[in-house]
């Protein structure tokens, strides 16, 4: 499809491919879904789990909050963080990046750091430590939201069989990224999965739920993107904007876009990508 639309020589900007800056963020589609999937997730569990999320004190006794972790602090975790503070559960937070430890306490949920050796670790070794790590963590939760994406590539494994089997019995995990795939080893696309006695839920349209909120912040997002290509009455492509260029996938018959390139390289030749 990207072939065919270049060929025509249309100018062809990709929405999954906005730059990470701050001048950027008002057509940061992704950003914008991510928030209200956020939203949505929390509402999901909430309504599915049999026990009230805020601290409770009444004649009948004391109810304690629901214990909740979320993985993966970017926009729809954060997002869930903070709906999930707002409805009275304890929350804690973990992301492999240090500059989300603060972004994470902002939101007065607590940061999970799982501490490793001052030497320098391969990704596989990280990523081993970091799983072991958060076993306690997840044993001792109601309910676990996964929340790690990478644009364009597998969702990263997180849960794996171990950590789910840790879990306690009747606790709910919300994987936000099934649509990739998945943070769970059991996550199935739009699927309930029971392992055990641990429910594990795989959404991959929870912004539709939301249809009207989701619906104008997209609206916002276009309206910003056509203000930022209007020249004179004009729609033009500016080669030198640093959050038009990054999006261009196509212009003049050609893909000029190195990212989308390669893949299709990949796609077409297996060799490449090994």
């Amino acid at each position: 499809p990207a072939q065919a639309v270049a060929a025509t020589g249309a100018a062809v900007l990709s929405l999954d491919l906005v730059p990470r800056s701050t001048r950027a963020q008002a057509v940061d589609v992704l950003s914008s879904t991510a928030t209200v999937v956020g939203f949505q997730a929390v509402l999901m569990a909430a309504e599915r789990y049999p026990k009230l999320f805020p601290l409770l004190i009444t004649a009948a006794g004391t109810i304690p909050p629901a214990k909740i972790v979320v993985l993966g602090a970017g926009v729809a975790g954060l997002q869930a963080m903070a709906i999930a503070r707002r409805l009275g559960a304890t929350v804690e937070g973990f992301d492999i990046r240090p500059e989300a430890l603060e972004q994470i306490r902002s939101l007065g949920a607590r940061s999970i750091e799982i501490e490793g050796p001052e030497g320098q670790e391969t990704p596989e070794e990280q990523n081993a430590r970091n799983q072991a790590g958060l076993i306690p963590y997840l044993a001792a939760a109601d309910i676990v939201f996964t929340a790690a994406a990478i644009p364009g590539v597998r969702s990263p494994i997180l849960v794996t069989e171990t950590m789910v089997d840790a879990m306690k019995p009747g606790s709910l995990l919300v994987d936000l990224s099934a649509q990739r795939g998945g943070n769970c080893v059991y996550t199935q696309a739009n699927e309930e999965t029971l392992h055990g006695d641990v429910t594990i839920l795989g959404p991959t349209n929870l912004a539709s739920d939301m249809a009207l909120s989701a619906s104008r912040m997209f609206a916002n997002n276009m309206v910003n993107l056509v203000r930022m290509l209007s020249n004179e009455g004009s729609l033009t492509i500016d080669r030198k904007d640093d959050v038009i260029e990054p999006m261009l996938v196509a212009i003049g018959g050609e893909i000029v876009h190195e990212r989308v390139q390669q893949n299709l390289a990949s796609a077409t030749n297996p060799e490449v990508a090994s």
